[in-house]
């Protein structure tokens, strides 16, 4: 384990892709996350490490990552979040998944698959959330595209507290090719969401092989993927202020198809 020197660079070069929080790095040790190092807060004036940290030290010492005990100061430098909690982490970059594997691994299990597709969301907090909620609710997997979209970096990471690390995300060329591709060749029926829906969220059919899109945090669904969408739900309000954001939205509707699902048996 090294401890933090002034006089060194260690702390300025961090390679890799970054997650930084105690939820965030406690659910990639679990899931066997390959670490390059790990930055933990060298508590001032003697004082003993918080629990948590503590706990998070000793499964790091017995996977033999290599440790750095720094002070405060470094690991704001070194964050990006800005809400570190005491650690950061160096690892291997997120692999995203293959389609093809989240759909046989439904039908191996005997189920209809159910997936969440993504057009366009920019913000991290709003990805890392939808990725909670999706596993919260069983979701198989997420699909993003691959421009124009926040990728799986540390700052969805940190929002996502450690569920990034359980949910497959496919990353695709074309949102809505893979959309045609999930209908035709899949059987899947696409649930758009959309202020001006076909029907209320609570009235629709859940059932069977689904995807569930969730449009961008200003403009909602494109027009290519409006198209693709066999039936569009709404979330009724009644408020001043008649918006929701993206990850907001998606829990409400998301959790509704979970239901819809088990009730169904």
């Amino acid at each position: 384990m090294d401890d933090y020197r002034g006089d060194n660079n260690k702390s300025k070069n961090v390679s890799g892709d970054k997650i930084e929080g105690r939820n965030a790095v406690t659910e990639a040790l679990a899931a066997g996350r390959t670490f390059n190092r790990m930055w933990i807060l060298k508590p001032e004036g003697g004082k003993r490490l918080e629990p948590a940290l503590a706990k998070i030290l000793d499964e790091a010492n017995k996977q033999g990552i290599v440790i750095t005990r720094a002070p405060r100061n470094v690991l704001d430098r070194i964050s990006t979040t800005h809400n570190h909690q005491g650690v950061i982490a160096s690892v291997a970059p997120h692999e995203y998944a293959d389609l093809d594997d989240i759909l046989n691994k439904a039908r191996e299990e005997g189920r209809a698959p159910i997936l969440i597709a993504l057009d366009e969301i920019k913000d991290a907090y709003n990805l890392g959330s939808v990725l909670r909620i999706a596993d919260c609710c069983g979701i198989d997997g997420v699909i993003i595209p691959e421009r124009r979209s926040v990728s799986l970096d540390s700052m969805v990471a940190k929002a996502s507290a450690g569920a990034m690390e359980y949910v497959p995300v496919a990353r695709v060329t074309n949102l809505a090719q893979t959309l045609r591709n999930l209908k035709e060749k899949e059987g899947f029926w696409v649930c758009g969401t959309d202020m001006n829906g076909d029907v209320s969220y609570d009235k629709a059919d859940y059932s069977g092989n689904l995807v569930i899109v969730i449009g961008s945090e200003g403009d909602g669904m494109r027009d290519g993927v409006r198209k693709c969408c066999d039936f569009t739900v709404e979330i009724p309000m009644v408020g001043h202020v008649n918006s929701l954001n993206a990850a907001v939205a998606a829990g409400v509707i998301v959790f509704e198809a979970a239901r819809h699902r088990r009730a169904e048996g």
